[in-house]
């Protein structure tokens, strides 16, 4: 491990974890999916999730949020323990997780579903928060009238990334942003999230579009059947052989 390696994992240990998960596990029926699963993100970390297809990715940010019920584990967000609250009150502690695929209000315009991921924290709505939210994102702003039906399958999923940046969170969740996207709008929304961390706020993303992850984060757990078999700073897994046994098995 070379000295700018050291130096990274030095900071990161250094920091108390923003989100601790420890021996997590999910099941469907009586197949277990995910196996004690243990991993931190830090305060302003941006932390990415790699593996293949079926490698419990998606089910495990899903059990983190409490949209699936978990076998076993603990969850702490924020130095509370947080494993038996339900998702709206996960959103209220903090976690945002912006869903695979598009998932916005068409029959709402622009403006209005990004009103709405302030809900959390303002029942009636906060106006204020738009002005940056189209700083982030100017295709938004130009589109603000309009019905979410109306913008491009990347426009929407741009506006579903921005309804989770809206409500503040400490820690937004993203599923597989690039899916079905031209890379120049997967680039935009990374850099974004890459931005936020910089304001202190974490990022924990699954993505398949490795190497333009790992661009952007700064430490990375791989998985394989629902177990973690590998950490390390995006350089460390970058110049080394375990995105190979990750991906390939050898």
């Amino acid at each position: 491990m070379n000295a700018v390696i050291d130096r990274a994992v030095s900071a990161r240990t250094s920091q108390a974890p923003l989100l601790e998960v420890k021996g997590l596990s999910v099941a469907y029926g009586k197949a277990q999916v995910v196996h004690e699963v243990g991993f931190e993100v830090r305060r302003g970390e941006f932390a990415v999730l790699l593996g293949r297809n079926g490698a419990g990715k998606t089910t495990i940010l899903q059990a983190i949020s409490a949209l699936l019920p978990r076998r076993g584990g603990q969850l702490r967000f924020d130095g509370a323990d947080v494993s038996a609250k339900d998702a709206p009150e996960i959103v209220r502690a903090g976690m945002i997780h912006v869903l695979e695929g598009h998932r916005v209000f068409t029959t709402l315009s622009v403006e209005d579903n990004l009103l709405l991921g302030t809900f959390a924290k303002n029942r009636r709505g906060d106006r204020a928060k738009l002005a940056r939210i189209y700083d982030l994102f100017p295709i938004l702003g130009e589109k603000r009238h309009l019905p979410a039906s109306k913008l491009s399958g990347g426009q929407q999923q741009i506006l579903a990334v921005a309804q989770g940046v809206i409500g503040e969170p400490q820690l937004l969740i993203l599923d597989e942003p690039s899916r079905g996207l031209a890379p120049i709008v997967v680039d935009q929304i990374l850099q974004v999230a890459r931005q936020l961390c910089d304001t202190g706020i974490a990022v924990l993303l699954v993505e398949q579009l490795v190497h333009e992850a790992l661009k952007h984060a700064d430490y990375c757990y791989l998985l394989d059947t629902g177990r973690i078999t590998g950490e390390g700073t995006s350089s460390e897994v970058r110049s080394g052989s375990m995105l190979q046994r990750a991906f390939l098995g050898h």
